[in-house]
């Protein structure tokens, strides 16, 4: 994601990560600067889920990457191996009917939300069949549904953002921020005996959802006194969603919109003392202390207006929940589901999978009379990483249903929440948040559990009471489809500074680079309550020291700050970055890579300059290369692929965002949506999804 400031929220005393990871390589027998485990270990010795020798084309594991690794660069444009060609598919301000002109990209465009959105994120592709219901193996016509994160202020408006005198923004500009923020859904189709395809701009299907757009609160907190409001005095319905950046999909055919920093918009006075311990408690843990104004804090509640006033979450002297909106801010920070298919549906905030700065979420493969489990991350240095597990069992027959998201609200809205602890043998377990177990009750200390609507309000507080582990920023994660192995980015801790700090999981000193850590369920069950888990790669500069570069990354396959993560149905995974910057010649405009992806314990303990660690094994050329370097400025997010693995879409994030008006760095795409070519002096960059294609037609990356 982008724009993520060094913050900390999370100030309780659990044991971190590094010091489980040092306590259990305490506990090994290991040769000191040595390449291979002293002895048998659970790592090692865990049973696949199922693992084949298949060819690429089938379901088993990929066994080679078909493709030349493109080399790091600066270039304003997409760069891609030989052999293959993008377009762009749809941009910011794109129009989504027939009566929407073409957009100007100048900032003098009217509000409007029947244009794309801005900062392209999280996105799936759902097959559709002629009579307009979800077709699974369908790839030459399909929904393409995406979050938009932000928005690029210096672009968006013709001047940059303006407010009066008394420090109040403008409706117009307001309106046109806030259309630009939510969910695109489009239609699309494969032009003509091409793999490429352009959406249907005149499609029934297409929509956008907005911080505007009406959604209702389901399961354990829908209907709680916290998330009373003048809109929704009982509680049981919000206005829109903000800040969605990675994703999900679902087995019967819906999609996750994930709230990650939503806590940023936001606007509290110093009401403390208006407020009690426990609420005063939850918003802090959130990032909305008294006298906070976030980092995306666009002065929406400026405008004389009850849908922009709600952005002021002050508590009013001698007001109450019903008469000022000291609750609104509780109403997101949730897992959104959308069904696609049904333009007339109205968006489920699911708030029994917990309520923190939601990465994404991501559904392991569904098992027939078994539960269904989800996987999220809280993207915030030193937080946790989550599961949920459905209380019904799967029901393949509901993967057919038109009533989406009643089916939604089947397996979404009764289940266990879990947070990750590691431990420090190499093993892990996952911790129940459920009312009156682990200590989650009334007399808590942090904050007084009277119900699972306070755990699924409050979960951050839950997590931190029970002991969770904290993380480097756990951002996206995937299931491999071979073995039901779980991987999950770690993008970054640059606050990890002090002296001791550095141990087996975070080796280097301000770990600017990252690494992606995975796991593997005990028994290859999902739902189980326990794990084993290693490391598979750490970013770092190919010019680095051995003892840095522990992965042994080469300019083939060198990266830093991985944040995007993606398995495709044949196993092989997708890494893309949100920092491509490494010093000197190394300097590159952020990636995607494609690896093959092994198992937990096929690696070695090593030792870096200032910590011993266990990690994967090592990275070659052949199994971790470079797919793809964007423009300048950008991020690369989100991506899917259609079933026949010929057409890949990948979105191009904010390019141009170290410029101005003034000083623009980059005017990426061309207008003439070549992604591959540079801009066209003078035009304003903006977010896109491109898609991608063989030029033989054949099958993307192996």
């Amino acid at each position: 994601m982008s724009n993520h400031p060094d913050e900390v929220h999370n100030h309780s005393a659990n044991t971190s990560f590094q010091e489980v990871l040092s306590k259990r390589l305490e506990r090994r027998d290991f040769l000191r600067g040595g390449v291979t485990l002293a002895s048998a270990t659970t790592l090692s010795s865990l049973a696949l889920v199922g693992c084949s020798d298949d060819d690429n084309d089938g379901g088993g594991s990929p066994r080679s990457l078909g493709f030349q690794a493109v080399a790091k660069n600066l270039n304003d444009a997409v760069t891609l191996p030989a052999g293959y060609s993008a377009a762009v598919l749809y941009a910011f301000g794109d129009p989504i009917d027939g009566g929407t002109p073409d957009f100007l990209n100048n900032g003098t465009d009217t509000a409007s939300d029947r244009r794309a959105g801005d900062q392209h994120d999280g996105m799936a592709y759902f097959g559709l069949s002629e009579d307009g219901q979800y077709a699974p193996s369908r790839s030459d016509r399909g929904l393409l549904v995406m979050n938009h994160e932000q928005v690029l202020d210096a672009y968006i408006h013709a001047a940059g953002p303006t407010e009066d005198i008394n420090g109040n923004r403008p409706q117009a500009e307001v309106d046109k921020e806030m259309n630009a923020h939510g969910v695109s859904i489009v239609e699309v189709r494969r032009d003509g005996s091409s793999n490429s395809m352009s959406y249907v701009q005149t499609s029934a299907f297409n929509r956008r959802i907005t911080p505007f757009t009406e959604m209702d609160i389901t399961g354990p907190a829908r209907g709680s006194a916290r998330l009373s409001t003048p809109f929704s005095p009982d509680g049981t319905r919000t206005r829109g969603t903000l800040n969605n950046c990675a994703n999900g999909r679902t087995p019967w055919g819906t999609y996750f919109a994930c709230e990650e920093n939503w806590f940023s918009y936001w606007n509290r006075g110093d009401d403390a003392a208006l407020r009690n311990a426990a609420d005063n408690a939850q918003l802090a843990r959130a990032g909305l202390g008294p006298d906070t104004r976030g980092f995306s804090y666009r002065k929406w509640d400026t405008v004389n207006a009850d849908v922009y006033r709600r952005f002021n979450i002050t508590a009013q002297a001698g007001g109450s929940a019903t008469t000022d909106y000291r609750n609104e801010a509780n109403t997101y920070g949730y897992i959104v589901e959308i069904d696609p298919f049904d333009p007339d549906s109205r968006p489920q905030k699911r708030t029994a999978l917990g309520r923190f700065v939601h990465e994404g979420c991501w559904t392991a493969p569904a098992i027939s009379g078994r539960p269904l489990v989800f996987y999220m991350g809280d993207d915030n240095r030193f937080d946790y990483i989550y599961k949920f597990v459905s209380a019904e069992n799967w029901d393949p027959a509901d993967a057919s249903r038109t009533d989406r998201l009643a089916v939604g609200a089947k397996y979404l809205d009764n289940g266990t929440l879990y947070v990750a602890r590691f431990n420090a043998d190499g093993s892990g377990e996952w911790i129940e948040l459920s009312v009156n177990e682990n200590g989650l009750d009334i007399n808590n200390t942090l904050f007084p559990f009277a119900s699972q609507a306070d755990v699924c309000i409050a979960t951050r507080l839950a997590a931190d009471s029970v002991g969770a582990t904290k993380m480097d920023r756990p951002e996206w994660g995937s299931v491999n489809p071979v073995n039901g192995e779980v991987y999950m980015t770690l993008t970054n801790n640059t606050r990890r500074t002090e002296p001791g700090q550095a141990d087996a999981a975070n080796p280097r000193l301000a770990n600017a680079n990252g690494h992606i850590i995975r796991w593997r369920e005990t028994g290859g069950v999902q739902e189980a309550t326990s794990f084993d888990w290693d490391i598979f790669l750490f970013g770092a500069a190919a010019n680095a020291e051995a003892s840095t570069n522990v992965s042994s990354l080469t300019d083939d396959n060198d990266f830093s700050s991985a944040d995007g993560l993606w398995f495709d149905s044949r196993g092989l995974l997708w890494i893309q970055t949100d920092d491509g910057v490494f010093p000197g010649a190394d300097r590159s405009n952020n990636q995607m890579l494609a690896a093959l992806p092994g198992q937990v314990g096929d690696g070695s303990v090593v030792t870096t300059t200032d910590a011993p660690t266990i990690a994967g094994a090592q990275a070659t050329p052949d199994t971790v290369r470079r797919f793809l370097v964007g423009p300048r400025g950008c991020e690369i997010t989100g991506i899917d692929m259609t079933p026949d693995y010929k057409t890949l879409f990948v979105n191009i994030q904010h390019p141009g965002e170290d410029g101005s008006l003034a000083e623009p760095d980059g005017s990426w795409p061309n207008p003439s949506r070549n992604a591959l070519e540079t801009g066209a002096a003078g035009v304003r960059p903006r977010s896109a999804t491109i898609v991608i294609t063989k030029d033989d037609g054949g099958t993307i990356g192996i």
